[in-house]
């Protein structure tokens, strides 16, 4: 273990382009997902299969090839252009970025799960028209939240977790735990990549979709979106053991969940309504 621990750079404030890159990455990774089966034939595999998904579906034109060489380029940008919020972990290394970058994706997505939603009510209450389409999207945007959110917990450090008995323990000790916890990730993934990859890759390359009138490709886009992104979070549990290793004990109280920045905005919120009253 490394005895050196890095104190981060100050980081910029936020700008627009680190928002304007996820939606673009949601874009167009969006696109290569919708149209996967269309890569899909292009690899070795069934002509049956192959012969199915092309009478559906058809062949990959330029805009699908498009779409799949800028999504890495994107993902990168983003990387790039990432900044740490004042309330975020204060490692921010490439590994980091990434982990945040991802997390930056799950926002927006929130954001336009919101959206959907919103459009689903609006047509099923005020027009009477309701959509064949929302509940699946909900769905199947709802499953990217919810894992691309465990993963940037992890990095942040804000996944549960029971002190009680690790605050009273010695450093050594602590580090003994820690890296039993982290055991236990990795083994858990490793489990669940050893037991999942064949029906995730089944699922996968015959590109199953869900069997409603929308009909999205959820298993053949979630299955093995759960594996990628729990070998993910084992990569990071492992970067985290590492980086804190020499980090000094830290003892967690109440105060942990109370905001600095925004306590302080309450009191000059609440300094300048006595100044107007008196």
């Amino acid at each position: 273990m490394s005895d050196v621990h890095e104190t981060p750079k100050p980081e910029p404030s936020s700008t627009a382009i680190e928002w304007i890159m996820p939606v673009l990455f949601i874009l167009v990774f969006g696109w290569v997902t919708w149209n996967g089966a269309n890569y899909i034939i292009t690899l070795p595999g069934e002509e049956a299969t192959h012969a199915a998904l092309i009478r559906r579906y058809g062949t990959p034109d330029i805009l699908d090839w498009i779409a799949l060489i800028l999504s890495p380029l994107i993902f990168a940008a983003g990387v790039a252009t990432v900044r740490r919020a004042p309330m975020e972990w204060e490692d921010f290394s490439v590994p980091d970025r990434v982990s945040v970058f991802i997390g930056r994706i799950a926002m927006m997505l929130i954001a336009i799960l919101v959206g959907v939603m919103f459009y689903e009510v609006i047509l099923r209450y005020a027009f009477e028209k309701p959509t064949l389409w929302a509940n699946e999207m909900s769905l199947w945007l709802a499953i990217f939240i919810f894992l691309l959110a465990g993963l940037y917990a992890m990095q942040q450090r804000s996944h549960i977790r029971i002190y009680l008995l690790y605050d009273v323990c010695p450093r050594w000790l602590q580090r003994v735990f820690d890296v039993i916890s982290t055991a236990l990730i990795v083994l858990f993934a490793f489990m669940l990549f050893w037991g999942g990859y064949g029906e995730a890759s089944a699922k996968f390359l015959r590109w199953e979709t869900f069997g409603t009138a929308f009909d999205p490709p959820l298993p053949a886009t979630m299955k093995p979106m759960v594996l990628i992104v729990v070998a993910l979070v084992a990569l990071q549990a492992i970067f985290n053991l590492v980086r804190d290793w020499n980090n000094e004990p830290v003892i967690h109280t109440a105060a942990d969940d109370i905001d600095e920045d925004e306590l302080r905005r309450l009191r000059e919120s609440v300094g300048q309504t006595e100044t107007k009253d008196s």
